[in-house]
């Protein structure tokens, strides 16, 4: 198996047509952004330019290719959300309040502009859209899973400010899963003349509270580790829920884990971390076990 550790910004426009050249990939995932709403109010003009320019760029250094799938993942905020009590589908409109949402709608309109104009004949892309993922490994700042595991480790209380917020939440392996479908289908589908969008939200019974989260979640790691003080946030939405029947549909992919599950999975690889255990061997056994949960 071939593997490589390159480190370049994707803003970097020579230096990434450079590598991805020399590379000459069949199949480009592209993941790379800034991910999150509280960054991107601090910051929103790196926001922005990492998130629309930096995926442009990819698919711009890509061109010159003869023929290569690009599977560009964006979120699941990029719709504009009213508060729906039922799932967004891919065909609603688009937009975001925040930084980060708007630059991921953004991106959406801007792949779509750029195949639409120079009708790439050696390009099949694909956008992905999927939002609260947790797991093991995620260790950036001001997200609920991370906050909590670092500051339990520390026998701190987690302070909770938006506890009744609504969240479909996975674990990163159902996404995962979903993208690999989707790069085999953009792959094979040798007419695809345009761009695709699909979903992949977890199961209905996933869609929980942050307090249900952090409850179910400290179970692992003890008690009475979090305090409650609930504040208004003018950014960031109460609730959001996707439709993923185009990926059951076309993919044939659905989510598997239930939400015991994910937190489950979460809770025991960060256990490992701090047990000073190898947690690549954990990454490795977690994945088997999902890959036998697949029909």
């Amino acid at each position: 198996i071939f593997k490589r550790d390159v480190n370049i910004n994707i803003l970097n426009e020579n230096n990434l047509e450079k590598f991805i050249n020399d590379l000459q990939p069949e199949i480009i995932f592209h993941l790379a952004a800034q991910p999150l709403v509280s960054e991107s109010i601090k910051n929103p003009i790196l926001t922005w330019k990492t998130n629309l320019i930096g995926s442009l760029n990819v698919i711009n250094a890509s061109s010159s290719l003869k023929k290569v799938t690009l599977i560009m993942i964006t979120s699941d905020k990029c719709y504009l959300n009213n508060e729906w009590l039922w799932g967004y589908k891919e065909t609603d409109l688009l937009g975001g309040k925040d930084p980060y949402s708007a630059s991921k709608a953004s991106t959406e309109i801007a792949i779509r502009s750029f195949v639409e104009t120079y009708q790439y004949k050696n390009l099949k892309i694909s956008t992905a859209r999927a939002g609260n993922v947790i797991g093991g490994g995620d260790w950036a700042l001001n997200r609920i899973i991370p906050d909590c595991i670092r500051s339990w480790h520390l026998n701190k209380k987690v302070t909770i400010r938006s506890p009744y917020s609504t969240r479909p939440w996975q674990h990163v392996l159902e996404p995962l899963y979903g993208y690999l479908l989707l790069a085999k289908y953009t792959f094979k589908n040798k007419n695809m003349g345009k761009v695709e969008s699909f979903n992949f939200g977890p199961k209905l019974e996933n869609e929980i509270q942050v307090l249900e989260v952090v409850n179910e979640l400290q179970k692992y790691f003890g008690e009475n580790l979090h305090k409650v003080e609930p504040t208004k946030s003018k950014i960031e939405s109460t609730l959001l829920k996707l439709n993923c029947e185009k990926s059951k549909a076309i993919l044939n992919w659905e989510p598997i884990l239930n939400f015991k599950q994910t937190i489950s999975l979460t809770a025991n690889w960060y256990r490992d971390f701090y047990s000073k255990k190898e947690v690549s061997k954990t990454t490795k056994k977690q994945i088997n076990e999902y890959i036998s949960l697949i029909k």
